[in-house]
C-alpha cells in the first residue's frame, strides 16, 4: 500500500496468468479496479513505493519507475538477490534504496532514486546480509548479517559507522529490523530473531544527562563519532571496538516461540517533555509484533533519558482463532 492511500501494488503467487508472480498490478481500492499492469521476465521478489517512485526487484535487476506516469527511469543490475532483500526510505529529501552489493559478504549498495545514481557502497559485515532497513528520513541504515550477533547502523550521507549493537553472543537469524517513524527525536530500532526475543535499541536518546537536550541526530552522531575515533579505538580491531560500543539495549524475551518467524514494526513514537525546561524526558513507543504461528501483539515500550526500558502488553490476538489475549 502507498502509505494510507487507496493504491495497492499486488503480485500473485500462482501459475495462472492473473496470479503470475511475474505480473505487478497497481490496484485502486476505492474504485475496485486495476489501474495498470506491468509484466516482467522473471518473478517479482519485492515492491517498494513512495509518492514519486515505484521500485520493483527481480533476482538480478531492479527497476525504478516514475509512479505517476509509470515511465521506467532506470534499470540497476544487481548481485543475485534470491530473497528480494532491500530497504527503501519514503522521504523525498533522503530517498535512498539499499540493495545487497555482494553474495559473499555484507556489502550494501545505496542508490539515490530521486537523482537516479549510486550514492555509495558500505562494507557493513563480513558475512552476507540477511536484513536491512533505512530510517524514515534516510539518515541511517541498519543491517544484520547471517551470523546475527551484531546489528550495525551507518550514516547514509557519510557512509560511516555510527553505532554497533550486540544482539547476543550466539548466532541467530534476524527476521526483521524496524526504525521508528518519528523525525523529531533520536531513532529507535527494534529487531526480531529466531531466538524468539525482540531487541530494542535507542540511538542516543539517553546517552547521558549532559547530552539529553541535544535531540538533533546530527549532534548525537558527531558526539558518537568522536568517541569512536579515540586513540584506543584506532588501535583495536573492529570486532573489539564493536563490543565496547554502548548498548542502549533492552530485550523482550519470549515474544514468539524460538524458531518461529516474527516481524516487529514501530508504528508510533511519542515524546514526553518537561515544558519548564523544554527537554525530552522520555519517549513512548508503540510496537506491533506479528508471528508466523498466528499471533498479533501490540506492546508499549517506555524509554527515559537514562535509557531505562519498560515493556507492557497493550493487546494481543490469535489471528487464527480470533481470540483476544489482552485488552
Amino acid at each position: 500500500m502507498l502509505f494510507s492511500s487507496s493504491l495497492l501494488a499486488i503480485v500473485g503467487a500462482g501459475e495462472q496468468p492473473s496470479l503470475s508472480p511475474r505480473r505487478l498490478c497497481l490496484f485502486n481500492t476505492t474504485t475496485g479496479h486495476p489501474l495498470r499492469e506491468l509484466n516482467f521476465l522473471t518473478s517479482i521478489l519485492a515492491v517498494r513505493m513512495n509518492r514519486k517512485r515505484l521500485v520493483v526487484l527481480l533476482q538480478e535487476k531492479t527497476y525504478v519507475y516514475d509512479i505517476n506516469s509509470l515511465t521506467i527511469l532506470d534499470t540497476i543490475d544487481t548481485a543475485p538477490n534470491l530473497k528480494g532483500l532491500c530497504a527503501f526510505s519514503p522521504s523525498l529529501d533522503g530517498c535512498f534504496l539499499a540493495l545487497p552489493a555482494c553474495t559473499t559478504r555484507g556489502s550494501v549498495l545505496l542508490y539515490n532514486v530521486m537523482e537516479l545514481q549510486s550514492h555509495c557502497e558500505i562494507d557493513a559485515h563480513r558475512a552476507p546480509l540477511v536484513a536491512m532497513v533505512l530510517s524514515s528520513n534516510g539518515m541511517y541504515i541498519a543491517t544484520a548479517s547471517e551470523q546475527g550477533t551484531i546489528i550495525r547502523v551507518h550514516s547514509v550521507s557519510e557512509a560511516t559507522k555510527s553505532y554497533s549493537f550486540r544482539r547476543g553472543t550466539y548466532p541467530s537469524t534476524i527476521f526483521s529490523l524496524s526504525f521508528g517513524p518519528s523525525m523529531e527525536i533520536p531513532e529507535i530500532l527494534v529487531a526480531t530473531s529466531s531466538s524468539g526475543s525482540v531487541h530494542a535499541f535507542s540511538l542516543g536518546l539517553g546517552i547521558s544527562q549532559s547530552t539529553a537536550g541535544q535531540s538533533s541526530p546530527q549532534k548525537l552522531k558527531k558526539k558518537r563519532s568522536r568517541r569512536s575515533n579515540s586513540f584506543l579505538g584506532s588501535m583495536m580491531l573492529e570486532s573489539v571496538t564493536d563490543a565496547l560500543d554502548p548498548a542502549h539495549h533492552n530485550v523482550l524475551h519470549n515474544a514468539a516461540p524460538a524458531g518461529v518467524k516474527s516481524y516487529a514494526v514501530i508504528r508510533k513514537v511519542d515524546k514526553i517533555t518537561d515544558p519548564s525546561i523544554s527537554e525530552t524526558l522520555a519517549c513512548r513507543v508503540t510496537i506491533s509484533i506479528l508471528t508466523y504461528n498466528g499471533y498479533f501483539q501490540d506492546y508499549i515500550l517506555s524509554i527515559n533519558n537514562q535509557d531505562e526500558f519498560l515493556w507492557s502488553l497493550a493487546r494481543g490476538f490469535n489471528l487464527l482463532l480470533d481470540d483476544a489475549i489482552c485488552s
